[in-house]
């Protein structure tokens, strides 16, 4: 699926340190850059990203654990839609064609599960957004195809959870989706 895209951005990323984002920081410097104390509902918006951090963690490790499965249910409803993605002259065509889209779907669902952990969209948008649906657009990547990935992908990994953890991570996906869009 002209899936060259991951191998670019995982250069660019070999050399570059991640940030760490969690709305713990990005609290604290909104209220450094306007010179003032944290405010009431600053320190409880943090009491709530510390008490819920054990859910957001196990969320995380549901998905860590059944990426395989999550993957594999996600490309044979994908590939079920669109069956021309694998058929010859497709995106998907081939042995290497079909591992690399694969490879992005584990790629944005890894990158779900920073989201998640860190209690906000911000290791979403600086790790793996920026572009995304340009570099897509430049290699014909079928943007389409991406989007029906990604809610498959956020399809199966929320069946997975209970409904409460589910409604928390189902955000994440969201996100990646409306990027794309």
């Amino acid at each position: 699926m002209g899936c060259e895209l991951m191998n670019r951005i995982e250069s660019k990323l070999e050399n570059r340190r991640i940030p760490t984002v969690s709305v713990i920081n990005q609290i604290i410097e909104t209220a450094d850059d306007q010179l003032r104390y944290l405010s009431v509902s600053e320190l409880e918006a943090i009491r709530n990203y510390m008490t819920t951090g054990e859910r957001r963690l196990q969320i995380a490790q549901v998905l860590a654990e059944n990426k395989k499965r999550i993957i594999d249910q996600a490309q044979k409803q994908l590939f079920a839609k669109r069956p021309e993605y694998v058929q010859p002259g497709g995106n998907a065509y081939g042995d290497k064609r079909y591992n690399q889209c694969l490879r992005d779907y584990d790629w944005y669902l890894r990158l779900v599960t920073y989201g998640i952990i860190a209690g906000s969209k911000e290791p979403i948008e600086s790790i793996g957004l920026i572009g995304v649906r340009e570099m897509y657009n430049a290699l014909n990547v079928p943007i389409a195809g991406m989007i029906d990935a990604i809610v498959f992908l956020k399809e199966a990994a929320l069946s997975l959870l209970e409904p409460a953890a589910a409604a928390e991570a189902a955000p994440y996906f969201d996100y990646i989706i409306n990027a794309m869009s």
